[in-house]
């Protein structure tokens, strides 16, 4: 077999690039990608169960979790990236080691827009999401109250 020179004429049987050239990305099949996302649905669940039993496998299986998304380069669903810290990047299962409370920005006129306020265990980092409305309100009947 030749020597490389650096170049791919003297391998004609190498295999044609990839779209992103020779940088070693490659494009995921979707079956993998499901059985990721399925995995960690069920490593986080499990580390939610686990969460108030034994803290350490919790953070375990919920680093697993983390590093599967990582490895395969999918993006977390939204209720898995809420479980962990934004700052220390711990997992904060709602009711062990996070404290969530909803509040509302009272004042102004129409229906108050409501916050969910997550605070942190293990760094006391506070962050806040705005909580979706409900339905709208159904008009009021005219002839004023009572």
């Amino acid at each position: 077999m030749p020597e490389y020179r650096g170049d791919l004429t003297a391998y004609p049987h190498a295999p044609p690039t990839n779209f992103y050239g020779d940088c070693g990305l490659r494009v995921m099949k979707p079956a993998m990608k499901r059985m990721a996302l399925e995995r960690m649905r069920i490593l986080v669940e499990n580390a939610v169960s686990n969460a108030r039993r034994d803290p350490a496998l919790a953070q375990r299986q919920a680093l697993l979790a983390r590093r599967l998304s990582t490895r395969y380069r999918i993006r977390m669903p939204y209720w898995i990236r809420m479980t962990f810290c934004k700052k220390c990047k711990r997992f904060i299962p709602p009711g062990a080691h996070a404290r969530v409370r909803v509040g509302g920005a009272g004042g102004g006129r129409g229906r108050a827009l409501k916050w969910v306020r997550v605070t942190c265990g293990f760094c006391g980092h506070v962050y806040r999401k705005a909580a979706p409305r409900g339905p709208p309100r159904p008009p009021r009947a005219a002839g004023g109250r009572g």
